[in-house]
Formats: structure tokens, C-alpha cells, sequence
């Protein structure tokens, strides 16, 4: 019974970017490791596919870190606008006093 070799992710994509990148051909890969073509093959529709996964945004993938954001930045702006209300209170109240009332 023979068993099946397991490659590393590392390995595989540096296979594909190999043969995209025009370094090697899929057959040099193939001689080069003892790989059948049907195989680097998959590896390289694979790669091709999940190749626009790289470029999404961190938002798409996770909801919950979403509305953490979300509840930052708004705490961040209640936060500003409470200091500049205290500022104004305090702008206001000082003439307020100055102006002898």
C-alpha cells in the first residue's frame, strides 16, 4: 500500500509562482521532484483561483472585528465631541463670569 506524499503550502506555491513566473516550465517542476503534471496542474488552478483572496479586505472575513472597528470609532468621536463640549462649557462660563453676570 503506498502511501501519498504531502507537500507543504510553501512548496506548492513556490512551485506555481515557478512556472507563472516563467522560471520553469511545469514539466522541469515535474522531472525536478518527481511530481505528475495532472498534479502541479491542480496546484496551479488552485493558486489562479484563490488568488484574489490576498487583496480582500480584513472586514470581509471577520464580522465581528467589523463592528469592533465600527464601536471604536465612534467611541473615538463621542469621546472628542464630550471634550469639546467641556471646552466650550468652559470658554463660555469664563466670560459669562467676566462680564459680571
Amino acid at each position: 500500500m503506498s502511501k501519498h506524499r504531502q507537500f507543504p503550502p510553501e512548496f506548492k506555491a513556490k512551485a506555481v509562482l515557478e512556472i507563472i513566473g516563467g522560471q520553469k516550465t511545469a514539466a522541469d517542476i515535474c522531472r525536478e521532484h518527481g511530481l505528475k503534471p495532472d498534479l502541479v496542474s491542480k496546484w496551479k488552478t488552485q493558486f489562479v483561483a484563490n488568488a484574489a483572496k490576498v487583496f480582500e479586505r480584513d472586514e470581509q472575513a471577520d464580522p465581528q472585528q467589523t463592528r469592533i472597528d465600527e464601536l471604536e470609532r465612534l467611541a473615538g468621536k463621542l469621546s472628542l465631541e464630550l471634550e469639546i463640549a467641556k471646552k466650550a462649557s468652559e470658554l463660555l462660563t469664563s466670560r459669562a463670569s467676566k462680564n459680571g453676570s
